[in-house]
């Protein structure tokens, strides 16, 4: 699985572009700031347009995942960002827990996370196959 970017950085969870406030009248009359639209393109050809408060050049990001291949995609269409090293890909959770723990750290916290769970009645012995 590719994952493009862990987050919508520039964005509210939950917010659609054009969409209101939830609480639109919490929001008071005061206006809205100054959106602008940003092109990124990938090495593949995939365009991706964001919607970022108007800030200065050097405080829009200059790279973005892009959400279809997760590759690095540039503002500019004709000099695609270079791929990342092959270290530097998504990594899932287990990947991470896997260079934090050695395979022995690992049995030995599920050995003690299967004691609490027999101690706690929760699982038996029988439904293991340990007896």
């Amino acid at each position: 699985m590719v994952h493009g970017t862990p987050g919508y950085r520039g964005t509210r969870v939950g917010v659609a572009q054009g969409s209101e406030p939830r609480n639109h009248s919490d929001h008071g009359q005061g206006e809205q700031l100054p959106r602008i639209r940003v092109p990124y393109w990938c090495a593949k050809g995939h365009e991706t347009r964001l919607v970022f408060l108007k800030l200065p050049d050097e405080q829009i990001p200059k790279t973005w995942d892009c959400p279809k291949c997760g590759m690095p995609a540039s503002r500019d269409p004709e000099s695609p960002a270079n791929p990342r090293p092959e270290d530097e890909l998504f990594k899932s959770h287990l990947d991470y827990v896997k260079e934090r723990r050695s395979s022995q750290d690992a049995e030995i916290v599920l050995a003690g996370a299967l004691e609490r769970l027999r101690a706690r009645g929760i699982l038996s012995d029988q439904l293991l196959g340990d007896t």
